[in-house]
């Protein structure tokens, strides 16, 4: 994501509205998910460092969502940095069809 600034708000809701979707999902899970989808992070350090989360623990959350049947699918991982590239899995895409069209960032605001 370069230039615009990610809407909080937006974001949020999202993640909230996934959370209500599927109950098996953490909050964490949830805005993995909505950050893909939004297009405010495709790779756990970006997330990580957007949010200020422990990369440790969202790589744990990645983990667990490839894990749950097909809400994350892993694209890529550098073995050095353990930067892990996703984007939904079929389950996952599912579950955000339910939600509204993002508004593209350069819009939102």
């Amino acid at each position: 994501m370069k230039g615009a600034a990610p809407d909080a708000g937006a974001f949020l809701d999202a993640a909230e509205r996934l959370a209500g979707l599927d109950a098996c999902l953490s909050p964490l899970q949830a805005g993995l998910l909505a950050a893909s989808h939004l297009g405010i992070a495709g790779d756990s350090r970006s997330f990580s460092r957007l949010l200020g989360i422990e990369h440790a623990l969202v790589l744990r959350e990645l983990a667990g969502l490839a894990e749950d049947g097909d809400l994350l699918r892993i694209t890529g991982r550098d073995p050095r940095t353990m930067r892990t590239h996703y984007v939904p899995g079929a389950e996952g895409a599912r579950l955000l069809a339910a939600l509204d069209p993002p508004v593209p960032l350069s819009l939102a605001g």
